[in-house]
C-alpha cells in the first residue's frame, strides 16, 4: 500500500519539529519579556508564565500534526490547527485561568499573543524538507 507524499521523511519531520520548538522557545521568551513590561504585577507575571507553558507545547504539537500531513491536505490541517488554537483559547479563558485564579486580562492577552507569535513562525519551517 503506497503512502501519500508527506512534507518530508520522518527524520525531516522530527528535525523540523525540533527546530520549531527551539525557535518557539526564543519567540516565547521575547514575547513574554515584552508582555512583562506592560503587566508588571506578580500575579500578572505568573499568568504570563503559565500561558507560555501551555501555549508552547500546544503549538509544537499542532505544528507536528500539520507537518506530518500529506501535501494535498496541508490547508485543511492548518485550518484544523487554527480551530484547535481557538478552542484552547476559549478553554483557557473560561476554565484554566479561573481555576488558577489568574487575572483574566493578563492571562488571555498573553496566551493569545503567544499563540499568534508562534503561528507566525510556522510557515518558516512548514515548507522546508
Amino acid at each position: 500500500m503506497a503512502r501519500s507524499p508527506a512534507l518530508g521523511s520522518p527524520t525531516s519531520n522530527v528535525s523540523a519539529v525540533a527546530r520549531f520548538a527551539a525557535l518557539g522557545v526564543v519567540t516565547v521568551l521575547v514575547v513574554g519579556m515584552a508582555l512583562g513590561i506592560g503587566y508588571d504585577a506578580p500575579l500578572d507575571k505568573r499568568a504570563i508564565m503559565i500561558s507560555a507553558c501551555i501555549a508552547l507545547p500546544l503549538q509544537v504539537a499542532t505544528f507536528a500534526g500539520v507537518r506530518s500531513v500529506a501535501r494535498e491536505h496541508v490547508m485543511a490541517a492548518w485550518a484544523g490547527g487554527t480551530l484547535i488554537r481557538f478552542i484552547a483559547l476559549a478553554l483557557y479563558g473560561f476554565i484554566v485561568a479561573r481555576a488558577l485564579g489568574l487575572p483574566s486580562g493578563a492571562a488571555l492577552v498573553s496566551f493569545a499573543a503567544f499563540l499568534f507569535a508562534l503561528t507566525l513562525i510556522e510557515p518558516l519551517l512548514l515548507n522546508r524538507s
